[in-house]
């Protein structure tokens, strides 16, 4: 194993501070127990409180700020975190109006935020989302997974928060925007987890996982590898299918790195999949290309639609300010 690391032990805490040093006008950290926070506080506001395993940065400590996330507590590698952690996120990010928890899929996250929310002594609620269309049931948890679209959804509902829509407003938002959303990966190689010392997975370099978990679950199968214009057309299929969007309509495009995909190979698959999408009669009208829900140093990538109105549009346009995202 060869990272930039002291001990395991030490990895997330480390990290997490060494973040915020690097943004200290947006960002606070509160260090037992740790989570990253919005230096500058809302007033009057829904707040939303996020987090899950480590090794997805920038998601989510990535995204905490202006129009997006109010605190993000991130678990050891791949771990959920602990209920105590989003306990004292939310105490002391609720702004008066409540506290929206954005849960991505996974047993233990889900776990692990139910327990937090029946702890908390204030208006809270939970929005699930399970984008991944890769499949239906796992071991981890039954139904889909919560990928990459976990982003779109903290940057809309961000932006809804702070326009100062209601908790109940937000959530319903929230859960329209990831009705909305289908995401969909392919691994070229696995992640080393530090803690595990080894890969995650076995793959030969002639093959790739399609429908990989952002943890290196596999997916649906494993095949040979193709070239670029294969892939993105694997990659589509299911999403279109999924969304069963009408020809005309407008949609996001989020091409998502798992860490170890260069900007070169995501842009091309951007351009691949921008055509392809046109050709089937759809209008993309917002991308997003990057690392941005990673699994470690893992490299491939994976597609992300999502259908689009003009209250969405509108939501994703609002500005942001976080480490990871801005306009």
């Amino acid at each position: 194993m060869k990272k930039f690391i002291n001990s395991p032990d030490d990895l997330v805490q480390d990290s997490a501070a060494g973040l915020v040093m690097a943004h200290a006008d947006l960002l606070a950290l509160n260090e037992a127990p740790l989570f990253v926070y919005r230096r500058t506080p809302k007033q009057g506001r829904v707040a939303l409180v996020s987090g899950g395993g480590s090794g997805h940065e920038p998601l989510h400590t990535g995204y905490v700020g202006h129009g997006m996330l109010d605190a993000a507590c991130p678990g050891q590698v791949f771990t959920a975190p602990t209920p105590d952690q989003i306990v004292a996120a939310a105490q002391r990010v609720e702004a008066g109006q409540g506290v929206l928890m954005v849960v991505k899929n996974y047993a233990g996250d889900c776990a692990s935020f139910q327990v937090a929310s029946d702890m908390l002594e204030m208006e809270c609620t939970t929005l699930l989302v399970n984008d991944d269309v890769a499949v239906e049931h796992s071991t981890r948890t039954p139904g889909r997974r919560g990928v990459a679209g976990t982003l779109i959804v903290e940057k809309m509902v961000g932006a809804a928060a702070e326009a100062g829509a209601n908790l109940y407003e937000c959530k319903s938002l929230g859960t329209r925007v990831n009705a909305n959303t289908a995401s969909m990966g392919v691994a070229l190689t696995s992640c080393t987890v530090p803690e595990a010392g080894a890969a995650t997975f076995d793959i030969e370099a002639c093959e790739m996982e399609v429908g990989v978990g952002i943890h290196g679950e596999p997916g649906r199968h494993r095949s040979r590898l193709m070239p670029a214009d294969d892939i993105v057309a694997l990659l589509l299929e299911p999403l279109l299918k999924d969304l069963s969007l009408a020809a005309g309509r407008s949609v996001l495009l989020h091409v998502n790195g798992f860490g170890g995909t260069p900007l070169i190979e995501l842009h091309l698959l951007n351009r691949i999949a921008t055509q392809r999408l046109r050709d089937a009669g759809l209008q993309v009208k917002r991308w997003l290309v990057g690392n941005h829900t990673t699994s470690l140093e893992m490299a491939g990538a994976s597609l992300t639609l999502t259908a689009l109105d003009d209250e969405l549009l509108s939501l994703w346009d609002a500005p942001v300010t976080t480490p990871s995202l801005r306009w």
